[in-house]
């Protein structure tokens, strides 16, 4: 089995010389001795995406050829989407441990839905994510760990809860970011940063479509900059958080538009591949009956419990329970599940989507190159 996202920090740490971590990945004998490991993550960068990008990406391909770098299949996690994943990257714990289940998830005890991507300090993000990060157990051992991310991102609840405890390096629009990435290897221990541009143009405008393959070429330009800018005693380690899928207009299903489906349901949190939702008091059998149903071939439709048993979430901490739907709706195929009267318009009017179990959501690269 692949190991997983949550592998990739520890496995860093453990090249670093942090006591406690563990080199899961096995990345020792690729890589010899370091003194700097920088770890950079391109949104939306799927495994399986990897063919088709290769085609504007000249590093990427020459990585599939064999030629350069050393690749590696890992899995996401589930649901599949940013916020979780970036969290189960900055702990190396699943998702059921450190609480961020999914893009939006209602918070237990009000009618408020949060969207992670958009969380300010309520809820607490300390009290929201309790597990220790990477970052802090870095800089506990007495090992540098710096995050070179936009500036808009520093002090957001997502940030501090996948990346507390590191020295945030900001850069303003229109700076240069190999530039502020580099400078902030000036000394040794980690150094982390993200893009988001190939996961923008996948949603925006599909995977595959002209705007994708700029931004794949963009993307490209940056590592392979960023590579030969990199100090001699580095190792860059290049990850995603998911892969994705384009979504037809004819396997679209707007949840609000069908009163079967709208019946006995309190909130809709979640995303389109992935639908928690949660039920009027006594009416989960029979909207668990009523997906069921309706979405037969197209989703898989479980309550909690089962879901929960599954394992899809990892071992789920009790306080952590209730931020998961009555119902979790697992969309299969190309199949999505709008939901326009709880959602922004922009929302349905995205081609690329990610959440789901399929291989093209969840299979991410590590790609390993050494100096």
């Amino acid at each position: 089995m692949p190991g997983s996202i949550c592998d990739i920090l520890p496995s860093a740490a453990a090249l670093l010389g942090v006591p406690g971590a563990t080199d899961t990945l096995g990345l020792r004998e690729p890589v010899g001795d370091v003194q700097r490991v920088a770890v950079v993550l391109v949104d939306g960068l799927g495994y399986h995406l990897l063919p088709q990008l290769a085609r504007d990406a000249p590093l990427l391909s020459a990585v599939l050829a064999g030629s350069t770098g050393h690749l590696i299949e890992l899995r996401s996690t589930f649901p599949s989407t940013t916020p979780t994943s970036l969290v189960s990257l900055g702990t190396g714990v699943s998702p059921g441990e450190h609480g961020v289940l999914g893009f939006t998830v209602n918070i237990p005890g009000t009618e408020q839905v949060l969207t992670h991507i958009y969380w300010g300090d309520e809820p607490s993000p300390a009290l929201w994510q309790p597990v220790p990060t990477w970052f802090e157990r870095l800089r506990a051992a007495g090992v540098s760990a710096r995050a070179v991310l936009p500036e808009m991102f520093i002090g957001s609840g997502l940030t501090e809860s996948a990346y507390r405890g590191a020295e945030f390096r900001p850069v303003a629009k229109g700076q240069p970011y190999v530039q502020r990435f580099v400078e902030a290897l000036d000394s040794p221990g980690l150094v982390y940063g993200y893009t988001a541009a190939l996961d923008h143009a996948a949603h925006v405008s599909g995977i595959g479509s002209s705007h994708w393959h700029a931004a794949a070429a963009k993307v490209d330009a940056l590592l392979g900059h960023l590579l030969e800018e990199l100090p001699g005693d580095t190792v860059l380690m290049v990850t995603a958080d998911h892969g994705g899928i384009n979504v037809p207009d004819a396997a679209r299903l707007d949840l609000d538009a069908d009163p079967a489906l709208r019946a006995g349901i309190r909130m809709v949190a979640g995303e389109p591949r992935v639908r928690y939702l949660h039920t009027e008091p006594g009416a989960t059998a029979d909207v668990l009956a009523a997906w069921t149903e309706r979405l037969a071939g197209r989703a898989s439709v479980q309550t909690r419990e089962q879901a929960v048993a599954s394992g899809v979430f990892g071992p789920v901490r009790d306080e952590h329970l209730a931020r998961i739907g009555d119902i979790v709706v697992t969309c299969t195929g190309d199949n999505a599940i709008l939901a326009t009267a709880h959602e922004p318009p922009q929302a349905a009017q995205l081609v690329g989507f990610h959440g789901g179990l399929a291989p093209e959501e969840t299979a991410i690269p590590l790609i390993v190159f050494s100096r």
